[in-house]
């Protein structure tokens, strides 16, 4: 009898943590070990298509790359704090390149038709601070990953997201088009002598109708960037703290780059180096039809159009 209640309550462990499936619902609840990844990762595979995948309330540890490129008519509920460990060595080694300047991310989600939820609950936690101690101030330290990158995916909603202490940018849009993300929520801050450093809060790239709409952002760098061969965007009511606010670029470093279509708006820069501006290098592209309308400054530096 001893024995099947120590079955029993085995069983029962397993229930109550890790990723649970009814029909085509994945319930994914903290397990309180070293690596939560596996559970969310087993969530998409088994409902990332035509499925709900649920992340329950509680912490999970990130331990893992996380890389699903086929969800499909797929929504995610995240409700948990959700801590990438601190791990350089292995992070460096193994985030996933995304091509633009040799970037990586330990994040990365494409497919077609799915939404992110965080009801203004789930957060994601990258242990930014060993970063940027460990960066020492430099521009772009090999393998410090983005937080969250969206990668060729076609018709996504994300709202209700917070972060904090990003690894690096907070979130990137590559190869994707008809994107909406509302009400995010983002802070990255050091707390010793070295600086954050690219901890931009968006940056777009080879993307096209994308849509942002009441952010509020503290980065320490550009808080809101189109870079090249994006169009129709539209940015509305975002507040930026301490960042390069509203930034087209940078653009034609060793390529042909274009920015088509982008209207920012309702827009406030509090204590930030640049207000609205456009990066560019010498070389060929354009940039048409960009605006900045009402723009709110609050202790910036100035608004301009750079060469460099």
């Amino acid at each position: 009898m001893l024995f099947r209640w120590s079955l029993f309550a085995l069983f029962a462990a397993r229930v109550l943590a890790g990723m649970n499936k009814t029909g085509t619902l994945c319930i994914v609840t903290p397990s309180g070990s070293k690596d939560d990844s596996v559970s969310i990762m087993d969530a998409f595979k088994q409902c990332g298509q035509d499925g709900q995948i649920e992340i329950t309330e509680g912490d999970y540890t990130i331990a893992k790359v996380m890389d699903v490129l086929n969800l499909k008519n797929c929504d995610i509920s995240i409700k948990g704090k959700l801590t990438w460990n601190d791990d350089i060595n292995y992070w460096t080694r193994n985030s996933i390149g995304v091509t633009y300047a040799q970037r990586s991310t330990a994040f990365r989600l494409g497919g077609d038709t799915f939404s992110i939820r965080g009801h203004k609950k789930g957060l994601f936690f990258g242990n930014g601070q060993r970063w940027y101690d460990a960066n020492k101030n430099g521009s772009n330290m090999a393998g410090r990953p983005i937080s969250l990158t969206l990668w060729k995916a076609k018709n996504v909603f994300i709202d209700g997201i917070t972060w904090r202490q990003s690894q690096f940018w907070h979130t990137f849009v590559a190869y994707s088009e008809n994107v909406t993300m509302t009400n995010l929520d983002m802070n990255a801050t050091s707390t010793s002598q070295w600086n954050t450093v690219n901890t931009d809060g968006f940056d777009s790239w080879n993307s096209k109708d994308i849509v942002i709409k009441n952010w509020v952002v503290k980065c320490g760098d550009d808080c809101i960037s189109i870079k090249g061969n994006s169009s129709n965007v539209y940015v509305k009511n975002v507040t930026c703290y301490e960042s390069g606010a509203a930034c087209i670029g940078s653009l034609g470093n060793n390529a042909i780059d274009y920015v088509d279509n982008v209207l920012f708006e309702d827009f406030t820069a509090i204590h930030s180096s640049n207000a609205a501006w456009i990066k560019t290098y010498p070389g060929q592209g354009h940039v048409r039809n960009v605006t900045f309308r009402n723009f709110y400054f609050q202790d910036w530096w100035k608004v301009d159009t750079d060469d460099d």
